[in-house]
């Protein structure tokens, strides 16, 4: 399981609509947080894993 951090530090980003920040995606089931670039990119593989989140 890749951890968000592997994937380098943050690269945040702005979401057009604030009220939609988060969305779950279909092939893992994670939500992903649309204002962390690497989230959205972490998750845009067709057979990607789940990520693991960091606490």
């Amino acid at each position: 399981m890749t951890r968000i951090a592997d994937l380098g530090p943050p690269v945040p980003g702005k979401p057009h609509d604030p009220d939609w920040e988060f969305y779950a995606r279909p092939i893992c089931g994670q939500r992903v947080d649309r204002r962390d670039f690497r989230q959205v990119m972490g998750h845009e593989q067709p057979d990607h894993e789940p990520l693991e989140l960091d606490q």
